[in-house]
């Protein structure tokens, strides 16, 4: 459209030589220069009000979640460690991989509110999963007890295994920064806590 309307004026309205008085011009006219105004202000508005009231809901924390996940990003892989009710299990650790079934695996109880505490020491990296439609940017130097590191999700009511990955350029084996989250039945995700096997990408 943008290039047709180019064409259009490039036809249509070049200079003529035997013509040379200017268009119409619309300086000092009120109405027009109030338009100008207030139609960006009404949008960037609407903009910002949906914008506000959907971030609060989104980095909203209710403070007892079933499960809290501390997730560490690193060059080029990730450390999980889950939390229930106060015992943290063993941490499951990666390491770069082209599959991420061979990555590290997060096991998590279907239906459940699960609190993610992202940390990393190097660089930015974005802890995705894109079957849970969530993405957060996990970026270094925020304090343990600042809440934009924290945010809660709720997990899907379906089991299976699904992929995740980092969603920033991070380096060079960015595109190996994978890994899965799996999500299990509820009497599963327990006998997987009791068995003192969380750490295990079993």
């Amino acid at each position: 459209m943008v290039i047709a309307l180019i064409v259009w004026a490039c036809i249509f309205h070049t200079k003529r030589k035997a013509k040379a008085e200017l268009p119409p011009q619309v300086r000092y006219n009120l109405p027009i220069e109030m338009l100008y105004t207030l139609v960006p202000l009404v949008m960037v508005s609407v903009f910002f009000f949906f914008t506000a009231r959907d971030s609060d809901t989104l980095t909203k924390v209710s403070g007892n979640p079933d499960v809290k996940v501390k997730v560490e990003a690193f060059q080029w892989s990730w450390r999980f460690t889950t939390t229930v009710d106060g015992k943290a299990g063993k941490p499951v650790v990666g390491m770069p991989v082209s599959d991420y079934q061979q990555g590290p695996q997060l096991v998590l109880p279907v239906n459940s509110t699960v609190e993610f505490d992202l940390f990393t020491d190097d660089v930015i990296h974005s802890f995705w999963v894109p079957n849970m439609i969530f993405k957060r940017d996990i970026i270094p130097g925020i304090p343990d007890d600042n809440p934009g590191r924290k945010f809660e999700i709720k997990t899907l009511g379906e089991t299976g295994v699904y992929a995740g990955r980092c969603a920033e350029l991070c380096g060079a084996d960015h595109s190996r920064m994978l890994f899965s989250v799996k999500l299990v039945s509820q009497d599963d995700f327990k006998s997987y806590i009791a068995s003192n096997q969380a750490g295990s990408a079993q």
